[in-house]
């Protein structure tokens, strides 16, 4: 007899929590093999494949595409053939995923006397009682649905939990104060569908009273419910947008300009979160210095004519900062407040800003102090290749002890970095251009650079940031001065 197995959202390492649903790569009914990719998602690091260890037919998927899911949340299920082969699984590890064991089995919650069974499985399956449930309960020879077990957060009904689609529609009515046993479901028995909180949550935002403050000295303000203070989590150009309009502090009605909401999620909102708390927990300051890079350029330009590979500026200014990191150590460290300590770090994983189409990602070359410069250029395109084309891993966004940010690729002269949390510093490099400027005593056009660095106040005084970002300095206006150190 065919054994349904269910497989959930990998743990995907590196504190990664959840994940976005890019594509589905099987539908309900396709016959996968064991370790065949089955779903493509997008984390916070990057996107990747997710192979399912069971081999068998599909017959449920847990998400549409856009939809996020934590990590131990149902994908789908599959229906093997051989119990002994399936509860081993295929014991194989995808960097940053594993498969681990089998999901242990949990204790069924039967309904109340009257109550019907409400499985909460996304209804895209030819047989929705042949499924266990969305919340993860074990297989059942039998074909007699499964109330699924009540997770945390969930309401339960006068007769037993309510009935469900997804998880995500437990969250949207949770966020946004919306008791779920006030609705009933348009899904088959009674399911509520994600459509049924949407139109509560527009219903309730048309049917909100707008509070007027009375003449009287006793003024009396309504307090708006939280389906009004707090904006709808939806998917850009939704219709449940209007729910997001509030009250003003005064109790009075505010109009919200109407606009296109973008999800911070993924890429985007993994960055949004570490430059947050970069900018609420290191004392940064900036130090920046103009500095002729002519003959850096020439010195570029005599390696490439030479032959073999050729060799980019970013790999030149990466060497220079691994020269400067060797005498100012202090700027290759992090800060450990718990523990009250400055842990300087012995090896140099530089990072490198690159954008893409997904957003800004810092791709990170391993022990780049031990790296010629014909090193760090192959290294620096076959990362940014895959940064571009979404394939890093979470390991290669990760670990990163020192940041080089040339935003000079995209015209300006300048800028302020924040720090790569929780690194203790960033260097700045803007474009080269031709500029007046003083050389051997006479005024000639150089090409100039401006070079700023930002650095975390804790880990050293201005001194010794001046003093790295002057090396870094002297060695671009006199690239032999990095023979003392090769």
């Amino acid at each position: 007899m065919a054994q349904v197995l269910e497989f959930r959202l990998p743990d995907l390492g590196e504190g990664l929590t959840e994940a976005e649903i890019v594509r589905w790569l099987v539908r309900v009914g396709d016959v996968v093999a064991v370790d065949q990719p089955v779903v493509e998602v997008e984390t916070a690091k990057a996107m990747v494949e997710v192979p399912c260890p069971y081999g068998g037919v599909v017959t449920a998927r847990f998400g549409e595409e856009g939809t996020e899911l934590p990590v131990g949340a149902p994908l789908l299920t599959v229906a093997v053939g051989a119990p002994a082969e399936d509860d081993q699984g295929s014991g194989n590890v995808l960097v940053g995923y594993g498969t681990g064991a089998p999901p242990a089995r949990r204790r069924r919650v039967r309904p109340r006397a009257g109550a019907s069974a409400g499985p909460g499985a996304v209804p895209d399956r030819p047989d929705r009682a042949a499924a266990p449930s969305a919340a993860g309960s074990a297989p059942a020879a039998s074909a007699a649905p499964v109330t699924a077990p009540k997770p945390s957060g969930e309401p339960v009904g006068p007769m037993g939990p309510v009935p469900v689609i997804s998880p995500l529609v437990r969250r949207l009515a949770r966020e946004n104060g919306l008791d779920l046993r006030e609705l009933a479901g348009s899904g088959p028995d009674g399911l509520i569908l994600r459509a049924d909180v949407e139109q509560a949550l527009r219903a309730a935002a048309t049917a909100a009273p707008v509070t007027r403050v009375p003449a009287e000295p006793s003024r009396t303000v309504s307090t708006p419910t939280r389906a009004e203070r707090t904006p709808t989590p939806t998917r850009a150009g939704s219709a449940a947008e209007p729910a997001a309009a509030g009250m003003s502090a005064a109790g009075t009605s505010a109009a919200v300009a109407p606009g296109t909401r973008v999800p911070l999620r993924g890429v985007r909102g993994a960055v949004a979160d570490k430059l947050s708390r970069s900018r609420r927990e290191i004392p940064d300051a900036t130090c920046w210095v103009d500095a002729d890079a002519t003959e850096l350029m020439n010195a570029r330009t005599a390696m490439n004519a030479t032959g073999g590979p050729k060799i980019s500026l970013l790999a030149l200014l990466a060497r220079i900062c691994t020269a400067a990191l060797a005498r100012f150590p202090e700027l290759n460290s992090t800060v450990d407040m718990a523990a009250r300590e400055v842990v300087r770090l012995d090896r140099v994983h530089l990072g490198f800003a690159a954008q893409t189409e997904r957003g800004l990602v810092v791709p990170v070359v391993r022990d780049a102090h031990a790296r010629d410069a014909e090193s760090l250029t192959a290294e620096f395109a076959r990362l940014t290749e895959a940064a571009r084309a979404g394939t890093l891993t979470p390991a290669q966004l990760t670990g990163g002890t020192f940041t080089l940010n040339n935003y000079g690729v995209f015209g300006v002269d300048g800028s302020t970095p924040i720090i790569n949390h929780p690194e203790a510093a960033m260097l700045g490099v803007g474009r080269i251009v031709p500029k007046p400027w003083v050389h051997q005593g006479e005024l000639a056009v150089r090409q100039v650079v401006q070079l700023s660095l930002t650095f975390d106040h804790r880990v050293c005084d201005g001194g010794t940031a001046g003093g790295f970002l002057r090396y870094v300095a002297d060695c671009v206006e006199q690239p032999a001065v990095l023979l003392r150190s090769l």
